[in-house]
C-alpha cells in the first residue's frame, strides 16, 4: 500500500480547501483534548505523590486557609516526643490569594538547616548556602522563576514581602517547583503577618514500621485541651480535601475532552465520506485497472487517517508546547495542581487521533469498497 501513498496525498491536496479546513479543525479540537487530558494529568500527580505516604499535616482545627491556620511553634518539640515521630518541619505559608488563581504565589517559610532534609531540591543556580545565611534570602522553583522572569540576584515583591532570589531550583515534584521557600523567621517576621511565635502547619515524618493513622490520632490527643487544637491528616489526603471542590471541578473537564473527540471524529467522517462520494467513478476505474475491493477500503481509510494523524501532531503538539513553556498551574489553599506536559500525554492524543481517523475512515472506506462497478461508472 506504500506505493498509492503518493496518489492519497494527490486526491487530499485537490480538495485543499477543504481538507484544510478538516485539519485546522481537527488540530483546535485534538489541541484542547490534550489540554485538557493535561490539566487531569496534574491532578493524577498530586493524588499519587508517594512522598506523601509517610507523611503527615498538622493544621489547626476548624481551618480551611491556610492563611486561617495559626499554630504556635512550641508545638513542634510535643510532637517531637509522641511515639512514631520521626523529625517535624514547621511551615509558615504566605499566599497572594487563598481562593482558586492560575498564578498563585506561595511561599513557605522553613528552618534553612532542615530544608535540604525535607526537600529533594536541585540548584539550577545560585547559592544554597547564601539561602542559610541571608535572612531575606529566596529560593525559587523554576516555574515560578519561568513564569516571573526571575532569575539568581532579583528582587521579589508580593504584597508587603519582598525577597531576595538567591538561588533557582529544579524538583522531581512539578508541585515544589510552584513555590518559593524562605526563611521561616523572615516570613514571622514580615511586615503584616503578625505572626512571630507562630506556623501554619507541621510536616511529619513518620518513623519506620509506626502506623501512620495512629501516630495522627496521638498528635490531635496531645493538643486536645490545649489552647489550638489540631487537625492530623495524612499529606495526600491533605492535598486532596484541600483541592476537593477544584478536583470535582477539573474532573467535569472530561466531558470536554469527550466533546471534542466526538468533533474530530464528525469532521473527519464528514470529509472522508464527502470525497468518496466525489470518486465513485474513479474508484470505480481503479477496481477495473486491478485494485481489489481490500486496497479501494484500505485507501479510503489511510485518507481518513492521514487527515486525523495530521490535525493530531499539530494539535496536541501545539498543546505540548503551550503546557511545557508557559508553566501553567491552578492552585487553591496553597496547593498547586501544575499542568503537565509528558510522553504519555502525548503518545495518549497521538493514540486518539490515529484511532479516531481510522473510526472515522471505516463506513466511508466500507461504503467506497462495497460499491457495484457498474452502477459507479454509469454515475447512479
Amino acid at each position: 500500500m506504500y506505493k498509492f501513498l503518493p496518489y492519497v496525498v494527490k486526491t487530499l491536496w485537490g480538495h485543499r480547501t477543504r481538507s484544510l479546513l478538516t485539519l485546522s479543525g481537527t488540530a483546535v479540537a485534538l489541541f484542547v483534548f490534550a489540554f485538557v487530558s493535561g490539566i487531569q494529568e496534574g491532578m493524577q500527580k498530586l493524588s499519587q505523590n508517594k512522598d506523601s505516604d509517610r507523611s503527615l499535616i498538622v493544621f489547626q482545627r476548624y481551618r480551611f486557609c491556610p492563611e486561617t491556620s495559626r499554630l504556635p511553634e512550641d508545638y513542634g518539640r510535643v510532637i517531637a516526643k509522641i511515639p512514631g515521630v520521626a523529625d517535624y518541619l514547621p511551615v509558615k505559608v504566605f499566599m497572594n490569594n487563598c481562593g482558586a488563581t492560575i498564578d498563585l504565589i506561595v511561599f513557605h517559610g522553613v528552618p534553612p538547616q532542615k530544608l535540604r532534609s525535607y526537600r529533594n531540591l536541585s540548584l539550577i543556580s545560585g547559592d544554597f548556602a547564601a539561602f542559610e545565611r541571608q535572612r531575606d534570602a529566596a529560593l525559587v522553583g523554576k516555574t515560578v522563576a519561568s513564569r516571573r522572569g526571575l532569575k539568581t540576584g532579583d528582587k521579589f515583591t508580593v504584597g508587603q514581602i519582598t525577597v531576595s532570589v538567591v538561588g533557582i531550583f529544579s524538583s522531581p515534584s512539578p508541585v515544589e517547583e510552584n513555590m518559593i521557600y524562605t526563611q521561616l523567621e523572615f516570613l514571622q517576621y514580615a511586615p503584616g503577618q503578625n505572626s512571630v511565635g507562630m506556623v501554619t502547619q507541621f510536616e511529619v515524618k513518620v518513623a519506620d514500621g509506626a502506623d501512620p493513622v495512629e501516630v495522627a490520632k496521638n498528635i490531635d490527643a496531645a493538643f486536645q485541651a490545649d489552647r489550638v487544637q489540631t487537625d492530623t491528616r495524612g499529606k495526600g489526603v491533605f492535598e486532596a480535601f484541600a483541592v476537593g471542590d477544584l478536583g470535582e471541578m477539573i474532573g467535569f473537564t472530561n466531558y470536554l475532552g469527550y466533546a471534542c473527540v466526538i468533533l474530530v471524529l464528525t469532521l473527519v467522517s464528514t470529509t472522508t465520506m464527502m470525497s468518496v462520494q466525489d470518486r465513485v467513478r474513479e474508484h470505480a476505474v481503479l477496481q477495473t485497472l486491478g485494485l481489489t475491493s481490500y486496497q479501494i477500503f484500505a485507501l479510503v481509510l489511510v485518507e481518513s487517517l492521514i487527515l486525523s494523524a495530521a490535525g493530531g501532531v499539530l494539535g496536541v503538539g501545539a498543546a505540548l508546547a503551550t503546557l511545557q513553556w508557559s508553566g501553567l498551574a491552578i492552585a487553591t489553599e496553597g496547593i498547586n495542581i501544575t499542568f503537565a506536559a509528558s510522553p504519555t500525554l502525548a503518545a495518549l492524543g497521538l493514540g486518539v487521533s490515529a484511532t479516531v481517523g481510522i473510526l472515522a475512515g471505516f463506513m466511508p472506506a466500507l461504503q467506497a469498497a462495497r460499491a457495484d462497478i457498474v452502477a459507479s461508472l454509469r454515475g447512479a
